[in-house]
């Protein structure tokens, strides 16, 4: 199974085999600015920084593919964060109720990984709000809550809120 990673800056990601984590810090200081947590059982390696700096100064292609997958990421990153900012508390959970429901796809048990605290935290907001909000989204007939998990029963209607929000 892929390990969901969540980091301490509240960014859900799908992160793939092969794949790397903390890229920012191979060519800066020690110090992380985020820490990753696998909701799920995976594998993962350390490869220290000197390697990668090694494998990258004598292989251009490796160098390349590396620089382009930070800079996606960091470009999700930034979307993601510009999506949680400018946006109102329903905006917020709607657009995060739908950003995991993609992820659901690869990883059905997503939602019962994540508790109602994660949830509000991945979309800025108290537990409070978004348990709240949760259930005004299952009265209006968007979302089934069943225990943990969320089942999207009217995605269009969440992505209009997820817009205006």
């Amino acid at each position: 199974m892929k390990p969901i990673l969540e980091s301490d800056q509240e960014f859900i990601c799908d992160i793939q085999p092969g794949e790397f984590v903390g890229l920012s810090a191979v060519f800066t200081k020690n110090t992380f600015n985020y820490s990753s947590v696998a909701l799920t059982d995976c594998q993962v390696y350390l490869v220290e920084k000197e390697a990668i700096v090694k494998v990258v100064k004598q292989n251009g292609v490796f160098g390349f593919n590396l620089i382009k997958r930070y800079c996606e990421q960091n470009g999700n990153l930034l979307d993601r964060l510009s999506q949680v900012l400018y946006r109102q508390m329903n905006g917020r959970i709607a657009d995060i109720l739908l950003y995991m429901n993609e992820l659901k796809a690869k990883t059905p048990e997503i939602f019962q990984l994540l508790s109602r605290k994660d949830i509000a935290d991945f979309a800025g907001i108290s537990t409070e709000s978004c348990v709240k909000l949760l259930k005004n989204f299952e009265k209006d007939g968007l979302i089934e809550l069943n225990e943990k998990d969320i089942i999207i029963v009217h995605q269009s209607g969440l992505s209009e809120i997820s817009k205006k929000g």
